[in-house]
């Protein structure tokens, strides 16, 4: 693909000018990066010429949700919507590892952690979520697309640096992570975390369903434009 390049199973968007910052995108459960890459490339890409995207790939493991059949997961999950009891500690932890090696390899390019921003959507936002909201590195802010906080997770979650922006999107008529999650998420990360309210952005879309539109992927470019450094 024209203007991607790929590092392992990574798919890679370089920043057309200086590269001063990075964001980090993870796909949803059963889905591939390439899935996402032209709206990066054609849609982010030239509005943010400092910004270098990684997408990265997640392997094909055995699902529950489906029966046992491989599919593309960050982590196994059982049920939809996610159930407080179903949480594969193992595999969120291999997630993790993979999201954390992937900034620490940009911090060691020489940029700034506080300009590496972490998205996703669905099962990408939760891992994103459960790694930007734990780590030793202070992060530029996390982007969450119809995704959602395990309960389990939360136990382990020490924000080190309490200003960290976030924006929440979700769908109004989403049913598989139902936007009473991301309710749930933005009551946890200003009351138990206390993150300032102005550095918490939930937006919601109606008729919206578990997916995205035009107008979310306005308010996500818009938000990386007034974030990014």
């Amino acid at each position: 693909m024209d203007g991607i390049s790929t590092e392992g199973t990574t798919l890679k968007i370089s920043a057309s000018g200086e590269h001063r910052s990075t964001v980090i995108f993870l796909h949803g459960l059963g889905q591939s990066n390439s899935s996402w890459a032209q709206t990066f490339l054609r849609g982010f890409a030239p509005q943010l010429p400092h910004t270098t995207w990684l997408l990265p790939q997640a392997s094909s493991k055995p699902v529950s949700l489906n029966k046992g059949r491989r599919r593309p997961s960050w982590f196994d999950i059982t049920t939809l919507p996610p159930a407080n009891d179903d949480y594969d500690e193992e595999g969120v932890t291999d997630a993790v590892c993979i999201l954390e090696d992937i900034i620490l390899g940009q911090v060691h390019a020489g940029i700034d952690s506080r300009n590496v921003v972490l998205a996703g959507f669905s099962q990408g936002a939760a891992t994103c979520l459960i790694t930007g909201l734990s780590s030793l590195h202070e992060l530029g802010g996390i982007v969450s697309l119809s995704g959602w906080i395990p309960l389990p997770a939360r136990e382990h979650i020490l924000l080190i640096e309490g200003n960290m922006p976030i924006l929440w999107c979700h769908g109004e008529l989403d049913i598989e992570v139902p936007v009473a999650y991301g309710h749930d998420a933005m009551t946890f990360l200003r009351e138990d975390l206390q993150i300032p309210e102005g550095q918490l952005q939930l937006k919601l879309y109606e008729g919206l369903e578990h997916t995205i539109n035009d107008k979310e992927m306005g308010d996500f470019l818009r938000w990386l434009r007034e974030t990014l450094r």
